[in-house]
């Protein structure tokens, strides 16, 4: 009886030997293959040589535990089984050498070992199963770019805790390393600020939300909302830090500010004027006073930049969000500021004049000069969307490209620190089909498909050698105004998802879309163990 059990388990593990094929997503940029496979049981050890690699055991563990029902023991030496040896030099590089014997992953950095793992787990099959055999192979690898993002915006649509660590999981297992957190916004603020409490109490929540595409066919007249509190936050920064994963948080200023000022009005320019909705929409309950809004655009409602109670307001709730965040960056948003209320503010005008401005837009340089002056003197540097730009850009921002690559390309030209994240590559709310059945921002107008994203060069050519240098990565952005459910989050970033992490850990001339696509099937095939929704799901 015994010896048929081995036998079946033996056949078993030769038949997913013989089916598997190297399909790791990113490409490494070095694989050979060998003869022979090692087998993985619930018995195989992992060897944790140093303290930090304990915690990637731990992780390769939770995986496995999830996707095959089982965990491994981990020893802290030996020569057999799979053996963890971070080497610090540096860079995020990592090398796996797979033989019948062992497996050994050895990291430049904690980072770099976590990736080899994430390499690891590509090589599994793709069927549950208590004996997983890995192709021999011997890989080298690192990633092109050092700024490897994504964003989610939980202001429009509010995403709980646990389906934000499961972003932040497919963010680790495609080998990224930022995720960025839009926290506020004119739909809901999203964060507990203490000396605050109307932010959430009022802020976080909006009456009703308009049905359809913009201006909408309706509204759905729910209360509509939600927030993290700051143990909250703490505890997804360090899921995020367990997966070296940066969090970087975004706090919108001056625009973009509807929420906060529902809970606030004097940071408004005119407190006393009831908030407007846009011309063709249908409004939800009360219609004076100042409300957070219920449908999606730009409105022009926005900090006022002439009140000295305005500043004295952001750098108290910066007090409180900077200590959450270990990150030393954090996004202050910048974009889409209406410049009407300024004009016609009489402070904003004093503003304008005793600091000898030319115009508006120099106020809105003004503000983020003011803001980044803060900032940096609490250790940290800021972020800012491409209208930074406009008026003079502050001396120590970043500046994060969206319309399209040419503010990122003034930036670097500025000698400025850029990240890249156009629109028409990286908008994952886009739809991926000229059709698309479900709501989307860009229904049946404009598409970005998965081929689109993956030829993306995210290095403008246009660029001069020092210059490119200062082109730190790229990001794809998921603004959430058609996306309601972490089911439809999974559908529109996948599969653009493992497009955009190959296109920012492989350099474009390394790159081919026939082979990404075939290595895409098998993907999708894990993207089915993980229970995850995705385009072209059959």
């Amino acid at each position: 009886m015994r010896t048929a059990i081995l036998l079946l388990v033996a056949c078993c593990i030769l038949k997913n030997t013989g089916a598997q094929e190297i399909n790791i997503i990113p490409q490494p940029r070095s694989v050979t293959v060998k003869s022979g496979h090692f087998t993985i049981s619930p018995s195989t050890p992992i060897v944790a040589v140093a303290k930090s690699d304990k915690n990637v055991a731990a992780l390769l563990n939770s995986y496995l535990k999830s996707y095959y029902g089982f965990t491994l023991p981990v020893v802290a030496k030996g020569t057999k089984g799979i053996i963890l040896a971070t080497q610090p030099a540096s860079g995020e590089g990592y090398s796996l050498e797979s033989a019948p014997n062992a497996i050994s992953i050895t990291g430049n950095s904690e980072a770099g070992t976590f990736y080899g793992i994430q390499s690891l787990i590509q090589l599994l099959p793709v069927e549950r199963s208590a004996a997983l055999a890995v192709p021999a192979v011997s890989i080298t690898d690192a990633p092109a770019m050092a700024y490897r993002g994504m964003m989610l915006d939980v202001c429009r649509h509010f995403f709980p805790v646990e389906f934000v660590k499961k972003y932040i999981d497919y963010i680790a297992l495609h080998k990224m390393n930022y995720f960025h957190w839009h926290l506020t916004d004119d739909q809901g603020w999203r964060i507990e600020i203490k000396k605050y409490p109307k932010l959430t109490a009022v802020g976080a929540w909006r009456n009703g939300t308009i049905i359809g595409n913009f201006p909408g066919s309706g509204n759905d007249n729910l209360k509509y909302g939600g927030f993290y509190t700051q143990e909250q936050v703490k505890e997804i920064v360090a899921y995020a830090a367990k997966r070296y994963i940066t969090v970087i948080p975004e706090i919108e200023m001056p625009g973009h500010a509807s929420a906060a000022i529902a809970a606030y009005p004097y940071l408004s320019c005119f407190p006393d004027e009831s908030t407007k909705a846009p011309k063709g929409t249908t409004w939800s309950g009360p219609q004076t006073g100042k409300q957070v809004q219920q449908t999606w655009g730009v409105f022009p409602d926005v900090f006022c930049a002439g009140k000295e109670s305005t500043f004295r307001f952001l750098e108290d709730v910066l007090s409180e969000v900077l200590p959450l965040f270990p990150s030393k960056y954090v996004h202050i948003g910048g974009d889409e500021c209406p410049k009407e209320n300024w004009k016609r503010c009489p402070v904003c005008q004093k503003r304008i004049k005793d600091n000898n401005l030319k115009d508006e837009h120099e106020l809105q340089s003004y503000f983020v000069h003011r803001m980044e002056k803060f900032i940096n003197s609490k250790g940290k540097n800021i972020i800012g969307w491409d209208e930074i730009l406009e008026g003079g850009l502050a001396p120590n921002a970043t500046v994060m490209s969206w319309r399209g690559e040419k503010g990122g390309i003034e930036a670097a030209q500025q000698k400025h620190q850029v990240i890249m994240t156009p629109n028409n590559y990286v908008y994952f709310d886009y739809q991926q089909a000229p059709n698309e059945d479900s709501v989307t921002i860009t229904h049946n107008k404009s598409h970005l498909p998965v081929e689109k994203v993956y030829n993306w060069e995210i290095i403008p050519p246009s660029l001069n050698d020092d210059e490119k240098k200062l082109i730190w990565g790229g990001q794809a952005n998921l603004w959430t105004e058609y996306i309601g459910n972490p089911k439809k989050v999974e559908y529109m970033i996948f599969p653009r998802m493992s497009a955009l992490a190959e296109a920012l850990w492989t350099p474009k001339p390394e790159r081919n879309f026939d082979d990404f696509n075939k290595r895409l099937e098998t993907q999708k095939k894990r993207y089915d163990l993980w229970n995850a929704n995705y385009y072209g799901k059959k």
